[in-house]
């Protein structure tokens, strides 16, 4: 059966769903970049992660000094001998990757997903 909304609801309707769709694609995305972030001797790397989940934005950060060259394969250390190369073969950039995953899949089928549910 199809719920019922008065035209003054759908404004308050959008923006509950649009909060959750910010919570899901954040948790996501968190759960994303733990997952492709490689492990070395601590872990420490992959377990800084940090979520901010707020009313209409969500971040994610890892504030670890050696994320940006690891992720992002930028400001590579000397050792490296300007070469990206992790253990794990990590592909470089990765959320930029994940992001675009999640917004041509993921987004789109949970937006119709939470719309469905109210």
């Amino acid at each position: 059966m199809t719920r019922q909304i008065r035209l003054d609801q759908i404004d308050d309707l959008m923006a509950e769903a649009i909060q959750e769709l910010v919570q899901r694609t954040t948790l996501r995305w968190t759960d994303l970049s733990k997952n492709a972030t490689p492990v070395g001797e601590t872990g420490n790397l992959r377990n800084d992660w940090k979520t901010d989940i707020r009313k209409y934005k969500g971040t994610i950060i890892n504030r670890m000094e050696y994320a940006e060259p690891v992720i992002y394969g930028t400001s590579l250390p000397p050792s490296w001998q300007n070469r990206y190369r992790t253990r794990q073969q990590t592909i470089k950039g990765f959320p930029e990757l994940q992001a675009k995953q999640l917004t041509t899949q993921y987004i789109p089928n949970e937006f119709k997903k939470i719309i469905r549910s109210m």
